[in-house]
């Protein structure tokens, strides 16, 4: 049966309205049931009459087939009636009258407390206008394809009072209400397409996976290189969704989720024509500046997608030539710009473009699995065959497939998840004393057959391949590994101090951001250097209108602390130093999107916005350095800070959050109903259902969508609150549950600690900003936050929950360093925190300008709270740092393990360096640093007490120095 793209279409559609989004509100409140709702009526229009029975037949057994695996593979089924179908009363939850949301990583209850203020036919009112206003039309009929995926994008977000905030997690099922209608009807249009054509073989899962990352990422020079190879990487991930999506529409990308990306915005509007005001309250309609999310890197390298098992292998193959087409496209524009640059004319012939062709031939690497559900076998009713032992009911091939994967099972027993006690009770159906419960469909088998996914990507990612390629002459400045692109490859043998006549040095002679002098690039170098511009260009015709092009420096990252404060003071700037901006006719950078909020407002926003784009130039020359630096301490009464801060974070174990790992599930009763769960009690402990809900919940399609949103919520949501919006950085990468941004060094402790409280959900003062509550920039609670952007209507989100971690490596360093030491040290830290610190931790490296590296390592909580709280004092106006030079002298003199003598001392010397008002505040500083001192828990392992404290007062005393100021105070409105 070969059905065409159209009525595939309307299989995703008609899946999509087989549950109305109000279901949760009316189920059981209106006399026609919840299928009556929103959705019939236009059910109706979309298979008129007039359609071949056939067609609508095939439609409406794919659904139906499709909504069966979809909540078998999600949520446990019920125990009905066999006689009439009917569920018992304990079972049927009044979900107006309590409303209760569980959190599906947790098991945390948010209590809504009572929605029976919401009329049943008021919400099917709202909800079929709401849907009404997203259908699209083609020559008066139901344009089936961009109705779907205007539902899919925009269904979550109406806007009705009263329910706006809720409307995204009403749940699929009142009695297991841990996820939501969306999850459900996503996973329920992706398996209606992959069933509506026997002939596909039914679903599978592929998945995919795009490097190298350190190739693309690692090699930078500059912050530019360092954002335009993680965009670069993004973008590429995109490409590659972007296949699964236009072949089959964007639910079928399981994980990353990609609704409210907005890459895959501009593809909605633009590529698959949904109507252009769907979108104009989005922010990247609307910034015509590097402020906009565009230029933020937020999808990961690696997806996973549900495809008909007949087109896994086709689509990853058009994923690998679509994506080698688009390197070599956009390498050749970047190659072109240089010419133009240079004065060189465009030639196809030139050897540049048969370098790129070489260079390039084989990037991006991509490597793919893919694990079809027909390695289930089941019966004519689609339940999982019977005929056979129990632990193999239906797995025979699957289990076969899975074994050379899982070594070392013992003789007799099963692999994975079909040898755990949840498959070993469903496998045979369960039975209850008062009717036939439950027998399993292929949808049950997800967790086995992720599984096998994971591994068998694993084994192909062991095997890679290569051709090798033969380089003749001088390196690339970059990599070092292939030849630089040139015009004449007999310049190639040139040495450097004789290539004066080459395209990169014309080019550095015009350009410097492109090429600094003596710096000569190979095809991906290249690529990622002109990747900004190549970007501006597009964003520039995509917006219809000139977008200020990213560039963003260290300086300037350090500078704007120092900047921040004295714009607070109010003060204007002198008339010599603004002649000397006026004169040097300095090149406009990027400011960090609070402190240029703050510029505009200022009477000399003219010449503050030039302001650190002089200083960075001034820099070329020592003199005018230090002229410079002498007319900016004069004018802001201090020495501009020549520290920056860069933060990267990484969320703890997330493998084992996504296999769903002994410590990192729930049992199926956790995620129920309060109400199902005290019905649960009138069967007996040892009844298979009570045995089976008490069980260890297995990875399903619902945990896997729940985590990717909790991760897009954190990502495109909270991280740039957190870090442009709230403090004054620069957010370089947010992907998941990755971030890496640059900031002032006074901003990098309280952003990454408010950065790890809005990850888990949690109160920001449990994780170390007690005391400070000016930066709580959301309402927690449960592993919830309520978001009130800016100019936005509040927001609801669902994050990963309090049980969720994430470590945090951190690194201050003069801006003249070399970039790649910093970015090593970088990723030292992080690991380090991940490490030595035990995970849940922090480490912090400090690389002197003098010379030598100062490291810092604990678990969030006190330790940071306990920092920030020493810093506060340190800078106190009575306050004097030798109180931490003095201390540190005599520390590893004291006997060990002596916490009182440890804390009667460091009290005695703070209060000796500090005025009366504050001597109160010395002894409890000095308690709490002895008390953390001999807390081995929060501690790195195998700390020495102290040395450890010796470094924890040293990083506190370099941080409380006058330059670098930390700001607490609250976030100004930045619209």
């Amino acid at each position: 049966m070969n059905l065409t793209p159209d009525l595939r279409r309307q299989a995703q559609l008609a899946a999509r309205l087989r549950d109305p989004p109000e279901k949760a509100l009316i189920l059981m409140r209106t006399d026609e049931g919840h299928e009556a709702g929103t959705t019939r009526t236009l059910l109706e229009e979309l298979f008129p009459s007039g359609q071949p029975k056939a067609d609508r037949e095939a439609v409406k057994a794919a659904v139906k087939q499709a909504d069966h695996w979809a909540s078998t593979a999600d949520r446990a089924a019920f125990p009905k009636h066999e006689d009439d179908g009917r569920y018992p009363r304990w079972q049927q939850v009044h979900f107006h009258k309590q409303p209760v949301l569980i959190h599906p990583l947790t098991g945390a209850e948010l209590d809504l407390k009572s929605l029976s203020e919401v009329d049943p036919h008021h919400a099917e009112a709202i909800s079929s206008e709401y849907l009404r206003g997203l259908v699209h039309r083609s020559e008066g009929q139901i344009d089936a394809q961009r109705t779907a995926l205007a539902f899919w994008r925009f269904g979550p977000e109406i806007k009705a009072d009263g329910l706006g905030l809720l409307w995204p997690l009403l749940p699929a099922d009142s009695r297991v209400p841990d996820h939501s209608i969306w999850d459900h009807t996503d996973l329920t249009a992706a398996l209606a397409v992959c069933h509506v054509d026997a002939d596909e073989g039914g679903p599978a899962l592929l998945s995919v996976s795009i490097g190298p990352v350190q190739e693309v990422i690692a090699a930078a020079r500059s912050s530019s290189d360092l954002w335009a190879g993680s965009h670069l990487l993004a973008r590429l991930a995109w490409e590659a969704m972007r296949v699964v999506c236009e072949a089959l529409g964007p639910e079928h990308i399981l994980f990353p989720r990609l609704r409210g990306v907005p890459q895959v915005d501009v593809w909605l509007r633009d590529a698959m024509g949904l109507e252009p005001k769907l979108f104009e309250e989005c922010d990247w309609t609307r910034s015509h500046s590097d402020a906009n999310p565009l230029f933020t890197a937020a999808l990961p390298n690696r997806f996973t997608a549900l495809v008909p098992a007949a087109m896994a292998r086709d689509l990853a193959a058009t994923i690998t030539a679509k994506l080698r087409e688009f390197v070599q496209r956009q390498a050749g524009a970047a190659l072109r710009l240089l010419l133009t640059e240079a004065g060189v004319a465009d030639d196809p012939a030139l050897p540049a473009y048969a370098q790129i062709k070489k260079q390039l031939a084989e990037f991006p690497q991509v490597h793919w699995a893919a694990v079809p559900f027909s390695l289930v076998d089941s019966d004519e009713k689609g339940r999982v065959a019977a005929n056979t032992p129990l632990l193999q009911v239906g797995t025979p091939r699957l289990r076969a497939a899975m074994a050379p994967f899982f070594g070392g099972i013992p003789a007799g027993t099963a692999p994975g998840f079909l040898g755990t006690p949840a498959w070993g009770l469903l496998s045979g159906g369960l039975n209850l004393e008062d009717g036939w419960f439950y027998w399993p469909n292929p949808g049950a088998l997800y967790p086995a057959l992720h599984e096998l996914l994971e591994r068998t990507l694993a084994a192909v990612k062991a095997t890679r391949t290569f051709e090798q390629q033969n380089e003749i002459g001088w390196r690339c400045s970059l990599s070092g590994e292939v030849e630089w692109l040139t015009t004449d490859r007999a310049q190639l043998t040139l040495p450097p101090g004789a290539r004066q006549d080459t395209l990169w040095a014309k080019v550095a002679a015009k350009r410097p951001q492109w090429a600094r002098p003596g710096e000569h690039l190979g095809a991906l170098a290249t690529l990622k250097r002109l990747w900004p511009s190549l970007v501006v260009r597009e964003m520039g015709a995509l917006l219809d209108g000139e977008v200020s092009r990213f560039v963003v420096s260290t300086h300037t990252l350090a500078v704007a602390g120092t900047l921040q404060t004295w714009l607070e003071r109010g003060e204007r700037l002198p008339a010599e130093l603004a002649a000397a901006v006026r004169a040097a006719n300095p090149q406009r950078v990027a400011l960090p999107r609070r402190l240029r909020a703050a510029v505009m407002r200022h009477a000399d926003a003219a010449i503050l916005l030039l302001l650190p784009g002089w200083l960075e130039g001034e820099q070329e020359d020592e003199t005018r350095a230090a002229a410079a630096r002498q007319l900016l301490n004069k004018a802001l009464g201090q020495t501009p800070e020549t520290y920056f801060g860069l933060l990267l974070m990484d969320g703890d174990e997330m493998g084992a959050w996504l296999s769903a790992g002994q410590d990192k599930t729930l049992t199926h009763a956790q995620c129920m109903h309060p109400q199902v769960r005290t019905g649960l009690t009138r069967f007996k402990p040892d009844t298979p259902l009570r045995r089976y809900l008490e069980s260890a919940r297995a990875p399903n399609p619902g945990r896997h969508m729940v985590i990717s949103d909790a991760l897009n919520q954190f990502a495109l949501r909270l991280v740039p609150q957190v870090v442009e919006r709230h403090f004054n950085g620069r957010l370089i990468y947010a992907g998941g549950d990755d971030v890496l941004a640059m900031l002032p060094v006074g901003d990098l402790l309280p952003a990454a600690t408010a950065l790890r409280a809005v990850y888990s959900g949690v109160d920001p003062r449990s994780v170390g900003l007690h005391e400070h509550e000016s930066i709580d920039i959301t309402r927690v609670q449960n592993g919830f936050a309520r978001l009130q952007a800016p100019g936005q209507p509040a927001q609801l989100l669902r994050v990963m929950g309090e049980q969720a971690t994430a470590s945090t490596g951190l690194v201050v360093a003069h801006h003249q360093a070399p970039l790649s030491a910093v970015l090593r040290e970088l990723r030292a830290a992080e690991k380090r925190a991940k490490e030595s610190g035990g995970r849940n931790a922090f480490s912090i490296s400090l690389i002197k300008r003098s010379g030598g590296t100062l490291q810092l390592t604990a678990k969030w909580g006190e330790p940071m709270a306990l920092l920030l709280d020493l810093l506060v004092f340190l800078k106190q106006e009575g306050v004097s740092r030798r109180a931490i030079y003095h201390s540190v002298e005599w520390l590893d003199d004291l006997p060990p393990d002596n916490e009182a003598l440890l804390a009667a001392l460091l009290a005695w010397q703070f209060r000796r360096q500090s005025k009366d008002k504050d001597k109160t505040t010395a002894g409890k500083l000095a308690e709490r640093l002895a008390r953390l001192a001999h807390s081995p828990a929060l501690l790195p392992k195998d700390a020495q007490p102290q040395q450890w404290l010796s470094h924890f007062m040293q990083v506190a005393e370099f941080l409380a120095r006058e330059a670098r100021g930390l700001d607490l105070s609250p976030a100004k409105d930045t619209q």
